[in-house]
C-alpha cells in the first residue's frame, strides 16, 4: 500500500482534460494509465478519444489533422473515425478489396460533463454501461453543462495512492499549507472529531454546519453546511451549501503511469459574480496545490529506499480505508462480482 508504484484501477472514468483545452477541429494528446490517448473535438463539436497510435506504421496520430469527425495520419493519410475504425486509405488502387472496418487504432469511451472531458478505461473490454461505474454524473447541485469557475492541474511525481493519501490526510495542513495569507506559523493544534459513513465507491464525512460568523460562508446564505466525500478511482468532493448558493470543490487524480499522477483542482459555484475573480482564485489554488506537490517530491527521495512505514489510528484511518476499498474493487473485478463497500460508520478523532 505504501510502495513507490501503484496499479491504477480500471472499469473507471478519469478526467482527461478540461473542455476548454480541446478546441473544435483540434486534438490534445495525453498519457493516461500508461496508455497514449488522443482527445479529439470534431468539427461538429463532439469529443471522442482514440488510442494515439496509427494502425499502419505506428506513428502517433497527434501529428495528424482533424477532418470532420475523424483524424488523418500525417504519414500516409490513413483516416480513423470516432470508434477507432479506419475510414479511408488513400493509397488503395481502384477495385482493391479491403475491409477498412477491421483496421482499428483503438478507441476509448469518452463523454463531456461539468466542463470536463472524461475517458473510460475498461477492465475487460466492457462498455461503461456494463461496468460498475456507468457514468460521471456524481456532482450534487451542479448541472451537466456548468463550466468550472476555476480549474488548475499539476503533475505529481508520485503514485495515485500517495496522491490520494495527501488528499485525505487531516493533519498535515499546519506544516505544509502555510502561507502569509493562510495558517502562517500555525503550530497550535486543536482537537477534531468528525463522523464518517460509507458512500458510493468510498466514504464521506457526515454533513455538518459551518460557523455562521465566517464572512465567506455568509455569502451562501443561511444554514451553511458541508459534506466531504472520497470515491474511487480518486476523487475528493467538498459540497458546501447554503439556502441561497452552492459551492463544489472537486479534486481529481488521473494516473499518468503507476508512479506519476495528474492532480486537478476544480471549483464550481452558483454565484455568477465569482467568475471575474478567476485569476486570483487560480493563483491561490496553484499555491495551495503546489505545497502538496513539493511534499510528494521530497517524499519520493525517501520512498526509493523502500523504508518500513506505518500508519496510525485515527489520523491515518482514511488512508487505510482507501487501501481497503481499492483492494475490494480489484477483488470484485477479478471474481466477476459487484463491488461491495466494506466500510462501516465511524467517528475519528485527531489533532490538527
Amino acid at each position: 500500500m505504501l510502495a513507490l508504484r501503484a496499479e491504477p484501477l480500471r472499469g473507471c472514468w478519469y478526467i482527461a482534460a478540461p473542455s476548454s483545452a480541446v478546441k473544435r477541429g483540434k486534438s490534445v494528446a495525453r498519457t493516461m494509465l500508461g496508455e497514449p490517448v488522443l482527445i479529439v473535438r470534431g468539427e461538429d463539436g463532439k469529443v471522442f478519444a482514440l488510442r494515439d497510435v496509427c494502425a499502419h506504421r505506428g506513428i502517433p496520430l497527434r501529428y495528424g489533422t482533424v477532418e470532420g469527425d475523424s483524424v488523418r495520419c500525417c504519414y500516409h493519410g490513413w483516416r480513423f473515425g470516432p470508434d477507432g475504425a479506419c475510414v479511408e486509405i488513400p493509397s488503395l488502387r481502384e477495385g482493391q478489396k479491403l475491409d477498412l472496418s477491421k483496421i482499428r487504432c483503438g478507441a476509448f469511451p469518452c463523454e463531456e460533463r461539468y466542463g470536463l472531458i472524461w475517458v473510460y478505461f475498461a477492465a475487460k473490454g466492457e462498455q461503461p454501461s456494463e461496468g460498475p461505474m456507468p457514468d460521471t454524473a456524481f456532482l450534487p447541485d451542479i448541472s451537466d453543462d456548468r463550466p468550472p469557475a476555476a480549474l488548475i492541474s499539476q503533475t505529481f511525481d508520485c503514485s495515485v495512492d500517495h496522491a490520494a493519501f495527501g488528499l485525505m490526510d487531516p493533519t498535515h495542513a499546519a506544516y505544509v499549507h502555510t502561507s502569509w495569507w493562510f495558517k502562517r506559523g500555525a503550530t497550535k493544534l486543536r482537537p477534531k472529531e468528525k463522523s464518517f459513513e460509507p458512500s458510493a465507491y468510498g466514504w464521506r464525512m457526515v454533513r455538518h454546519k459551518l460557523p455562521p460568523q465566517n464572512l465567506v460562508y455568509k455569502l451562501l446564505g443561511k444554514d451553511v453546511s458541508t459534506e466531504i466525500s472520497y470515491r474511487l478511482p480518486g476523487y475528493r468532493i467538498e459540497h458546501i451549501k447554503g439556502d441561497r448558493h452552492t459551492v463544489i470543490g472537486l479534486t481529481a487524480m488521473t494516473p499518468i503511469t503507476d508512479e506519476k499522477t495528474e492532480v486537478y483542482q476544480i471549483f464550481y459555484a452558483t454565484m455568477g459574480w465569482v467568475k471575474p475573480l478567476g485569476p486570483l482564485v487560480r493563483y491561490l489554488m496553484n499555491v495551495f496545490l503546489g505545497q502538496d506537490r513539493r511534499v510528494v517530491v521530497r517524499q519520493r527521495e525517501g520512498l526509493v529506499n523502500a523504508p518500513k512505514l506505518m500508519l496510525i489510528n485515527d489520523a491515518d484511518t482514511q488512508a487505510r480505508w482507501w487501501a481497503r476499498i481499492k483492494s475490494e474493487w480489484q477483488e470484485a473485478e477479478t471474481e466477476g462480482r459487484p463491488f461491495a463497500n466494506p466500510l462501516k460508520p465511524q467517528t475519528l478523532r485527531w489533532r490538527s
